[in-house]
């Protein structure tokens, strides 16, 4: 997973959303959608359904799950095939590391950020007016991070399901959600570079390359020597039950060990609500000025650990203990390369499809529910958009 730098952000980024620059920018969404991404081919399965809302006038929430760094390219082809620009909230650190001609680039796509570890008014506004107010739907990816999971949802977050609710309350125009799957699929074999990459894993770890081995195998192996090493790291040593246990357990060990410590009791289910939390202390420590430079430290230490606990909780430790496809062996692999070799983003090593499928739209409806109504409706975006993807038949 790509690190991000996590603390109060230096500024909010606008959306500048242009149907003409959208049109503009066409050769170079193509060329990034190519040779960047390697996306040959993009299928839509669904797409009346998002027409319909926006032939009726609905203000549109579209909820994609959020598996590669490919995916907004993916729905930015969607768009030019509606012939009409969306609007995206994407995280702040996206908009900070930009240089200023990508930086206006985003922003003439209707890019604006989001400060995801707090409450941030402005961009919550920001997408009310949108869903509100515009004629170009507005796409959030609720789990938030990138997992790297291509046919499993992450835990969503609350956040979509908020906006959209508090959007209905005060507009006449009906407010829906469409939810959205996206997975992707090689159509030329990537097994050549990923084997040299599974040997520079080994290495990295002075291993000899285990070529004797299938490559299943290789990677569950140094998935346990990896985890192990952690679990000594922390525990003071491994651990034994199975892999999908182990990463759980120290995952709960750490973040309970700092929610105790920072006195949060009112936990919710969601582990990345969780961390979330837990960063949101952190995150105030290191800014508060009154501290000490050993405290300052100290809180910076426990935004690694949270990020530690992002990383086990990416991995569900069963993903290729069985058959896997290529795809699923390539994803884990696409972890290793961010989490152990730490590039920034994960190489593509062969040529791939997507394909999009977009479901039946979800009308919003204003309730008194309070927090309860935003869970369940986060629920069943959750379960939506896992249908999906399981129905979707990958050639």
């Amino acid at each position: 997973m790509d690190m991000h730098p996590y603390q109060t952000p230096p500024r909010w980024w606008s959306p500048m959303l242009s149907p003409g620059w959208f049109r503009f920018w066409r050769f170079m969404r193509k060329r990034i959608r190519v040779k960047h991404h390697r996306l040959m081919d993009i299928e839509i399965q669904g797409l009346e359904n998002l027409e319909q809302c926006m032939e009726q006038g609905h203000g549109v929430l579209i909820t994609p799950n959020h598996s590669c760094h490919a995916d907004p390219s993916t729905l930015y082809w969607v768009a030019e095939q509606l012939r009409t620009p969306f609007y995206f909230m994407a995280a702040w650190q996206v908009f900070q590391r930009a240089s200023r001609t990508r930086l206006l680039i985003l922003r003439h796509h209707g890019c604006f950020s989001v400060d995801r570890e707090g409450t941030d008014v402005r961009a919550l506004r920001q997408a009310v007016d949108i869903l509100q107010h515009k004629s170009h739907p507005l796409v959030i990816f609720p789990e938030g991070e990138i997992y790297h999971i291509n046919k499993r949802v992450t835990p969503f977050r609350d956040g979509p399901a908020a906006i959209a609710l508090t959007a209905c309350k005060h507009t006449d125009r009906p407010v829906s959600i469409v939810p959205c799957g996206v997975r992707y699929q090689y159509t030329t074999s990537p097994m050549g570079e990923l084997l040299e990459l599974m040997d520079r894993l080994e290495e990295q770890i002075l291993w000899r390359p285990k070529r004797n081995l299938i490559l299943r195998k290789r990677i569950y192996q140094f998935a346990e020597a990896i985890l192990g090493l952690k679990e000594t790291e922390y525990l003071g040593q491994a651990q034994t039950g199975t892999l999908p246990e182990r990463i759980r357990a120290l995952a709960e060990y750490i973040l309970q060990r700092m929610e105790n410590r920072y006195g949060i009791d009112d936990r919710s289910p969601s582990l990345p609500e969780r961390v979330k939390a837990c960063r949101r202390h952190a995150i105030q420590l290191t800014e508060n000025a009154d501290l000490s430079e050993q405290e300052h430290a100290a809180a910076k230490i426990d935004l690694d650990d949270l990020f530690i606990v992002t990383q086990l909780f990416s991995y569900p430790g069963t993903y290729v203990s069985a058959k896997p496809t290529i795809e699923e062996m390539a994803e884990v692999l696409d972890k290793f390369e961010e989490d152990v070799l730490r590039e920034p983003t994960a190489s593509i090593r062969a040529t791939r499809r997507a394909v999009v499928s977009l479901g039946k739209p979800i009308l919003v409806e204003p309730g008194k529910g309070g927090k309860s109504q935003i869970h369940t409706l986060t629920e069943n975006l959750e379960k939506e958009v896992q249908a999906l993807l399981d129905n979707i038949q990958m050639k």
